[in-house]
């Protein structure tokens, strides 16, 4: 039977190699992971064969890391992630993995990401840390899932949970966002109309009543001079849109800023319940994830307030910490806050008493997302009504007071006569 050698991790951490009769490459893949190894790659001994042989003696890539992709969609990562974890559960060399999913990956800045992540791991680096390169790509929540897999030897069963959760956060936000385009694009064609109607159509009309010389309502004075103002001096209100964005941005990237407005967010009316229900559902499911993987406590609790998206969150999850390292139970610090509701703490309370935490966290995110799916179904019947409100207030503002010297007039004729 043919010997193969093998380049694993075993569940300590620590890189072993291993030489194994086997009758192919899958086969001592196989056999090694019943043995609790995350295998990187496999060849046969003495140099023949093996297809991660043939490909160490190819080309050697020397990517520079600063051409890394800013970020990857969540889409291409969650689809790199299940794919990943269906070949290693095919019992593939996670070496063979990477090259093939770096040969498929279509975006070119991925694609060198991945290519210099096989060059660290040929090199003798393990996976986690060879991803841990690229922050930007890979985040915390990403290598510390594939950090206890490596240690656990249970590789696919991460991977799977990994793209679970990467797919529900995917659908997550597109639902999120599905809700906000409606109204963004509904607002932004209200305010072009209605400056078309100041900047071109108003002056016309000004110049009608001048020659009239009638004396104007006070809503049609008030229009005329809005339109005098924003034609004489609409490099003033477009440059001042602009400080105030860039101000706003400045401001939000601040700590006080960020957390002030990530306060009144919560507040807000019609949406702020909606970004509630979000931030609580990426904290039970991300806490869920990292705690089902064996991730410990502490280090899930380091994770899970950065990523729920809202520092009021984060900063409570954060005082948990001390109180859960004190000993106490993580409901009790929970239930303090009024950012998490009665039934997320008395769920959390119960699944610590039960031991069955990580799925009682799956049951709070999955009541959440059901929730955020209804808001947003909602929200899409109640922003339609509140747009054309908006549009007959300002359009229809314009459009009367224009009219109402031309009514005037005509009962001015009409008494003449």
């Amino acid at each position: 039977m043919p010997k193969f050698t093998a380049d694993a991790v075993d569940r300590s951490g620590r890189r072993v190699s291993r030489t194994i009769d086997a009758g192919s490459e899958a086969e001592a893949t196989a056999a090694l992971q019943r043995d609790g190894l995350t295998v990187n790659s496999v060849r046969a001994a003495g140099g023949k064969g093996g297809g991660a042989r043939k490909r160490s003696q190819g080309t050697i890539f020397t990517f520079d890391k600063t051409k890394a992709p800013a970020r990857v969609s969540g889409g291409d990562l969650a689809i790199f992630t299940r794919q990943f974890a269906t070949m290693i559960g095919a019992g593939i060399p996670v070496l063979e993995c990477m090259d093939v999913l770096a040969q498929q990956a279509e975006d070119p800045g991925f694609k060198r990401t991945l290519n210099e992540v096989i060059e660290d791991i040929r090199g003798g680096r393990d996976l986690s840390s060879s991803l841990a390169e690229y922050p930007k790509v890979f985040d915390n929540i990403y290598i510390n899932m594939i950090k206890a897999g490596e240690a656990s030897g249970q590789l696919e069963t991460i991977l799977v949970r990994l793209a679970e959760y990467m797919e529900a956060s995917v659908k997550l936000k597109r639902e999120i966002k599905s809700a906000m385009v409606y109204p963004c694009i509904s607002l932004t064609m209200i305010f072009l109309v209605t400056g078309f109607l100041m900047i071109f159509i108003i002056p016309k009309f000004a110049q009608i009543f001048i020659q009239l010389d009638v004396p104007l309502p006070a809503p049609t004075r008030a229009v005329l001079w809005a339109s005098e103002f924003m034609v004489a001096w609409w490099w003033i209100i477009l440059l001042s849109l602009l400080g105030l964005f860039i101000a706003f941005k400045i401001w939000k990237s601040t700590e006080s800023g960020g957390y002030i407005l990530d306060k009144l967010t919560l507040k807000v009316p019609v949406f702020g319940p909606l970004f509630q229900k979000v931030a609580l559902s990426r904290f039970a499911r991300t806490f869920s994830t990292l705690i089902s993987s064996g991730v410990p406590m502490l280090g899930a609790l380091d994770i899970v307030g950065s990523t729920s998206g809202n520092r009021v969150i984060e900063e409570t999850v954060t005082n948990c910490k001390d109180s859960v390292r004190s000993g106490e139970p993580l409901s009790k610090p929970l239930a303090d806050s009024p950012i998490f509701p009665p039934m997320v703490t008395r769920m959390i309370a119960i699944g610590e008493r039960s031991g069955a935490l990580e799925q009682l966290l799956e049951k709070i995110s999955e009541f959440y997302d059901e929730q955020v799916s209804a808001a947003v179904e909602g929200l899409t019947s109640m922003i339609e009504p509140i747009m054309i409100a908006i549009m007959g207030v300002l359009v229809g503002g314009i459009v009367i007071s224009v009219f109402l010297p031309i009514v005037k007039i005509q009962q001015m004729l009409s008494k003449r006569k």
